[in-house]
């Protein structure tokens, strides 16, 4: 049997002549690309009337999709195209699972090949009749028998050869192709399809990739071409040759970069790589939801996010296609009404819709599972070498360095590996470095790993110095579930040295071409990770938290700071950055990625004015709120750029959260479905939890006394906090005074328009006179809504009671009237505008005139007291009767006399002819005496109570905050 291989592997070698053939030369940069002379013959016209098409396994995945792929070939309307394809969705894993069965020796292996046959078989029973049918089957079983004999030779040998397992694995493109081409025939369209291995010639090379022979491919392209005249060619992907004819393969992603390859060789208009996402996005949409479809892309920015994980595009794919400009559009097999992304050499930036496509960072992408390595000494500086003997040492494990960076003192070096690399790298440092160790020319070395699920800022470090073993750090808050240590040898004529190992890291790549011409990039990137309310402790060249260990013992801790903002921190590692600026590199904790992706994201792509929404108290007014803002947020988001998004309503006992918004059309029923037990701290959380959106606003529509007290905290903690609720403004003076105080020093904002007046601009207008000098003399006004309408309806015979009732029953009453007619509730709006206009006045200094009578006071229930009500009906009645033997009317005023430094609340006697006394309704009236008005106060009339009227306030500050923002008037 072993020689059965050895004789297959000599035939298959000899199915084409060996040549001898020149090839590209690719240098350090991609855009180095060096094109050689090529020969064009005739028979192949090249050029713009091609264009090619790359479907991947998901894409052909079944018999179905294989129809949609045919029926998009046929609809293009390019004058010809090739068609790249991949194997169908999970075959390629099937082949490689083949070969591994078969030199393990398990006989599994016949059944799984047998799983193949039957995939492909049920396919094209699917697809095919009669005689294509039958000629397809014909060429499967072949190829399956052949495959039999080959996976026999490998189970009895126990090893597979990279060209056997090249040879096995390439089977899958065979037969997508051959079925494509005849579905494609079947439809009337004249087609051939390529086995790729007759053109494409690659060189493998070192690092476990292929580089094309372009010269070589294009002779042989030729030569296919003058067999196989089409317009329309179906090829296989990820499958090619190398120069001595022997099978190989593309290596993964390989259609892709198939697919770039031949456009090259044609000279295409366009490549257009088919996948399962409408395009490139800015980033991960499974873990930043706002991500979008990028418009274009340049060929350098796609290569960068290809080269930090983002998985549309491999890096090597672009190459082919930059020397002639060949455009790559990413478009999406399922919904073909997406335009996709296009990758050229220069992308563009364009508005569509009012909504920015593009930014100064075009995408951010994340790699995960890393491990930095921390190379430092004080004797590395200006020693030339050093960093060759570093890299070197990880060369010669095959370990793959992701990212460098040096710092500018040349004392430390630090790079990137996978995680899963890192113990033979510190092995590999530790072998090269042992001889300079042992003669005691470098000093002990600190190697320490933690565990994922160790949270530390200052690490527990054990060091070795001449066999003694010495723990520095180990107890405390900042113990390890577990460490492990490695004594790592380091570079000689050190006189202090170390190696720190840090795993489970992650990097944040930015990337953008536009980055290069644009001051301040950088300095936005770490302000948008310090705005989460994170410490930044950033040094270039390594991580500052590692501790830095001289030769005596000596421990230097560098500056960190244990604070309660420190407990939230993004900690960055390292940074790194390109000379080109086409990216900025960032090292952070693995667990920490996600909001730091997030949090970059929305610095550069949401609306400064996007705000996360938290909605306390969805009652008569917080719930009319809510409505207002289902029907008013499109067009916020559309004209003005305000994006509000409600992340939590909470109750007294029921709370809504949803770390992506409510749903505002169904929130009712969904808080009666999802709500959970009321838990204000963990709604705060939640609200403000959401790193990725820049603004957080917390709106109090409760009367609650208790809420109150939390708005201090949330000020401290960058929360923006709105309220109709009169409680804090006009509560104890001190807490009045340092909630004013922290607003001033602080970049949050506090607004509380509608504490008085409802929807009326009185404390916009009071501050606007103060604010352009004005003084206030008086403020006098009817300020309650509710005993507006008494008063205004008090008139003729009737009875005070009735007029209450009748308030009561339209709901322009508390459910206990008595709150109202206590005169409590202007007596807070007094001094409200009393301390807005430099008064620092309690709410006991303030003199109130009760309408409630004495004896009615401690009765229990509302009920009763409306029952005997009319028993003191006569009391007022003479009050009115009075003032209209005057020609006067009665109205319950709230007064603020700022000469004379006090305020009163009491039912007062007005003119027929005076403003109070025109007033109809529930309407409020506000007279500002000041020195500019004082012969004729300035005066605010108008609703001032009502759901609507004071939600519409509320909104009002809300976009009054989202001006402050940023969003345009």
């Amino acid at each position: 049997m072993l020689a059965f291989v050895c004789c297959f592997r000599m035939g298959f070698i000899c199915q084409w002549s060996r040549r001898k053939v020149s090839t590209f030369h690719i240098r350090a940069s991609v855009t180095d690309v060096v094109r050689e002379t090529s020969i064009e013959k005739a028979q192949l016209q090249k050029g713009d009337t091609w264009s090619v098409h790359k479907f991947g396994g998901t894409c052909v995945g079944s018999s179905q999709r294989i129809r949609n792929v045919a029926e998009i070939i046929i609809n293009d309307d390019s004058e010809r195209k090739l068609v790249v394809v991949s194997a169908m969705s999970k075959v390629t894993d099937m082949m490689y699972d083949l070969i591994y069965k078969a030199q393990s020796q398990d006989d599994s292996y016949i059944t799984a090949l047998d799983a193949v046959l039957e995939k492909h078989k049920l396919t094209a029973l699917d697809l095919f009749e009669g005689d294509i049918l039958a000629s397809f089957l014909s060429r499967l079983h072949h190829d399956i028998n052949n495959l039999k004999a080959m996976l026999r030779a490998i189970y009895i040998a126990g090893h597979a050869t990279e060209s056997f397992t090249d040879f096995v694995v390439g089977h899958g493109e065979l037969w997508s192709a051959q079925m494509l081409a005849s579905l494609v025939r079947k439809n009337g369209i004249d087609c051939n399809w390529m086995d790729t291995r007759e053109v494409l010639i690659v060189n493998p090379t070192g690092s476990g990739q292929v580089d094309p022979v372009y010269l070589e491919s294009e002779k042989r392209l030729e030569k296919w071409f003058s067999q196989n005249p089409s317009k329309t060619i179906i090829a296989t992907g990820f499958i090619a040759s190398t120069p001595q004819n022997i099978p190989t393969t593309l290596k993964r992603d390989g259609s892709d970069f198939s697919a770039a390859i031949m456009g090259a060789l044609f000279r295409v208009r366009q490549v257009t790589i088919w996948t399962d996402v409408d395009g490139v996005y800015s980033a991960d949409p499974r873990k930043v939801s706002d991500a979008v479809v990028l418009k274009t892309l340049s060929y350098q920015e796609a290569w960068e996010m290809s080269y930090f994980g983002a998985n549309v595009l491999h890096p090597r794919t672009i190459i082919p296609v930059m020397q002639y400009d060949i455009p790559i559009v990413i478009r999406n097999v399922f919904n073909l009404s997406a335009a996709g992304t296009m990758i050229c050499r220069d992308s563009v930036n364009e508005f569509e819709d009012g909504q920015r496509l593009e930014s100064l960072v075009k995408g951010f992408a994340t790699i995960d599972n890393l491990a930095i390595v921390n190379v430092e000494g004080t004797g590395m500086a200006g020693v030339p070498g050093t960093a060759s003997v570093i890299f070197d040492a990880v060369k010669d494990v095959g370990a793959n360095v992701i990212m460098i960076s040096q710092a500018s003192s040349e004392h430390s070096v630090c790079f990137a590996v996978p995680e899963k690399e890192v113990r033979v790298v510190a092995e590999a440092l530790q072998s090269r470095f042992r001889d300079a160790l042992d003669a005691g020319r470098i000093s002990q070395i600190a190697v320490n790993i933690a565990q994922p699920e160790s949270r530390f800022y200052l690490e527990p470090v054990k060091v070795w110095k001449g066999g003694e073993t010495k723990e520095l750090f180990g107890s405390g808050p900042c113990i390890l579930s577990e460490v492990r240590y490695y004594k790592v040898p380091l570079l000689k004529s050190f006189s202090s040295s170390q190696v720190a190992v840090i795993p489970n890291c992650s990097i944040l790549a930015a990337v953008g071409q536009k980055m290069a011409s644009t001051p301040g990039v950088s300095a936005t990137l770490f302000n948008a990770l310090a705005k989460v309310g994170e410490a930044l402790l950033v040094n270039y060249g390594h991580p500052l938290h590692a501790f830095y260990i001289s030769t005596i013992w000596e421990l230097k801790i560098w500056e960190l700071e244990c604070s309660e903002q420190l407990l939230a921190n993004i900690n960055v590692r390292a940074i790194a950055q390109g000379c080109s600026e086409y990216n900025v590199t960032v090292v952070v904790k693995r667990e920490d990625s996600v909001r730091a992706l997030r949090a970059v994201h929305s610095r550069f792509y949401l609306s400064q004015t996007t705000m996360a929404v938290g909605i306390i108290g969805p009652g008569l007014i917080g719930g009319t709120l809510l409505d207002q803002f289902r029907d008013q947020a499109a067009v916020l988001k559309e004209k003005f750029n305000v994006d509000l998004r409600v992340m939590g309503i909470t109750g007294s006992k029921r709370m809504l959260l949803n770390d992506m918004g409510i749903d505002l059309t169904t929130w009712r029923e969904l808080e009666k479905e999802k709500g959970e037990l009321a838990d204000l701290e963990k709604f705060v959380q939640n609200v403000h939890g959401n790193h990725f959106i820049p603004n957080t606003v917390l709106v109090d529509c409760t009367a609650d006394s208790s809420i109150p007290s939390h708005y201090y905290d949330w000020l401290r903690r960058g929360i923006h906090v709105i309220t109709p609720n009169k409680r804090a403004n006009s509560g104890p003076l001190d807490q009045y005074l340092r909630l004013r105080d922290l607003q001033r020093q602080s970049y949050t904002h506090y607004f509380y328009e509608a504490t008085v007046g409802a929807g009326l601009p009185i404390i916009s207008t009071l501050r606007g006179l103060l604010e352009t000098g004005d003084k206030i003399l008086r403020i006098e006004g009817i300020f309650s809504g509710t005993l507006s309408y008494i008063f205004n309806n008090f008139i003729s015979t009737r009875a005070f009671s009735e007029v209450v009732a009748e308030a009561k029953e339209a709901g322009y009453t508390e459910p206990d009237p008595r709150d109202d007619l206590s005169g409590t509730d202007v007596a807070r709006k007094v001094i409200i505008l009393a301390r807005e206009s430099g008064l620092k006045l309690e709410l006991s200094d303030i003199p109130i005139q009760s309408l409630v009578p004495e004896p009615l006071r401690g009765i229990a229930s509302a009920e009763e007291f409306l029952q005997q009500l009319p028993q003191h009906d006569q009391d007022m009645a003479e009050k009115r009767q009075d003032a209209e033997d005057a020609k006067e009317v009665l109205r319950y005023v709230g007064v603020v006399d700022v000469v004379n430094q006090k305020g009163i609340v009491e039912l007062g006697r007005y003119k027929k002819d005076h403003p109070f006394a025109q007033l109809s309704g529930s309407d409020n009236i506000i007279a500002f005496t000041t020195e500019r008005y004082k012969h004729q106060p300035l005066i605010v009339r108008g609703p001032g109570a009502g759901a609507q009227v004071t939600a519409g306030g509320i909104f009002s500050d809300i976009l009054r905050l989202a001006s402050y923002l940023g969003a345009p008037s």
